[in-house]
C-alpha cells in the first residue's frame, strides 16, 4: 500500500474546516476533486474516513485515528513552510490580526505608523472587536487577548505579553454631579459599567487595599461585553469604569478620566499574544509580535 501523503494533507483540511466547501475556498480545489480524492482514500485504506450528509460530515473512529497521522503530516509540511518563509530577509505578505476594542486607545495609530515603516512590505488587517475569533477557521495570524489565564489549547500557542493593572475611574463632571466614593460600600450608590459574560451573567467588581478585599455590584443602567465602550462611556460621564491604567492614561491626559479610590485595585490582567500552534512563525508574525510587546511593555 502507497499512499499519497497529499491526500492525507487534504482530508487534514477538510476536517480542519468542517466541509468540502470551506476546504475547497483554502486549498483552491473544486469540491468534486476533494471528494474524489477522499474516495480513493478510503479505497485505498479500506474503511470509511467521513460519512457525508447534506447538512456536516461526521469522522468515524476510524477516520480519527487516520486524523491524528494526517495533522502531524500537515504541521510538519507547513513548519517546512514557515522554515522557508523565515528564511527571508524582509517580512513580507498581508497579517491578519484580532484585538480587543479596548486597544483602540493604546497608541494604536503610533503602533501601526511605526510597524509599517518598518515593514513596508507587510499589510495589516485588523478586527477590533469584542468577539472571540476562531484563528484557524478565520484564518488569522494573530489575536491580542485579555485575561488572567487562558483555557488548553493544543492547536493554538499563546504567549504572554504584558500585565495590566486596573482600577476604577469617573469623568470629573460625573462626579461632581453625584460624589466621589470614599469607600467601596459607596459604590453601591452609583452607575457603573457593569461587564456581562457570554451567558448575560453580571460580573461583579473585586477590589483589594492589601489588606482586604471587597466584592459588589454598583448600580448599572448600561452593561456589555465591551470594556472599549464602557470606557467611552465613562469618558461622558455615564459612571464608574473599571479600566487598566495603561488604557485610561490617554482619557487622563485629556481630563475625561480620573482615578477614584486609589489605594483599592482590580484583580490585574493579562495581555496575549494567541497565534496558531506552528512550530515556527512567519518573520511578518514574529515581527509584529515583537514590536507589539516593546510598545506595551514600554507604555
Amino acid at each position: 500500500m502507497v499512499l499519497n501523503a497529499n491526500d492525507l494533507i487534504l482530508f487534514a483540511h477538510i476536517m480542519e474546516y468542517g466541509s468540502f466547501s470551506a476546504a475547497s475556498d483554502h486549498t483552491g480545489l473544486p469540491k468534486s476533486t476533494l471528494s474524489r480524492r477522499i474516495s480513493e482514500l478510503e479505497t485505498l485504506l479500506g474503511e470509511k474516513l467521513i460519512t457525508r450528509s447534506t447538512r456536516k460530515l461526521a469522522i468515524t473512529d476510524f477516520g480519527e485515528g487516520v486524523l491524528e497521522h494526517a495533522k502531524r503530516l500537515l504541521e510538519e509540511t507547513e513548519a517546512a513552510s514557515a522554515f522557508a518563509q523565515n528564511r527571508q530577509t524582509t517580512p513580507q505578505g498581508k497579517l491578519r490580526v484580532s484585538l480587543p476594542t479596548e486597544f483602540k486607545e493604546f497608541a494604536l495609530v503610533s503602533f501601526l505608523e511605526k510597524f509599517t515603516r518598518q515593514y513596508p512590505q507587510v499589510s495589516v488587517e485588523l478586527d477590533l472587536s469584542a468577539r472571540r475569533v476562531d484563528l484557524i477557521v478565520e484564518r488569522f495570524d494573530i489575536a491580542i487577548r485579555i485575561a488572567p489565564s487562558l483555557p488548553d489549547d493544543s492547536t493554538l500557542v499563546a504567549r504572554k505579553i504584558a500585565v495590566l493593572n486596573n482600577g476604577l475611574y469617573a469623568n470629573p463632571f460625573y462626579l461632581k454631579r453625584h460624589g466621589t466614593p470614599t469607600t467601596p460600600e459607596d459604590l453601591l450608590k452609583h452607575q457603573g459599567m457593569v461587564l456581562i459574560n457570554s451567558r448575560g451573567d453580571f460580573l461583579p467588581w473585586k477590589l483589594n487595599n492589601d489588606k482586604e478585599e471587597w466584592v459588589g455590584l454598583p448600580l448599572h443602567r448600561i452593561s456589555s461585553n465591551s470594556v472599549g465602550l464602557h470606557q467611552d462611556l465613562a469618558a461622558q460621564g455615564m459612571g464608574i469604569v473599571g479600566l487598566s491604567e495603561m488604557f485610561a492614561r490617554a482619557y487622563e491626559k485629556e481630563g475625561h478620566l480620573v482615578r477614584i479610590l486609589p489605594e483599592w485595585s482590580m484583580p490585574a490582567d493579562t495581555v496575549w499574544c494567541v497565534t496558531p500552534g506552528r512550530r515556527l512563525l512567519p518573520t511578518r508574525t514574529q515581527a509584529f509580535i515583537d514590536l507589539f510587546k516593546q510598545e506595551m511593555q514600554g507604555s
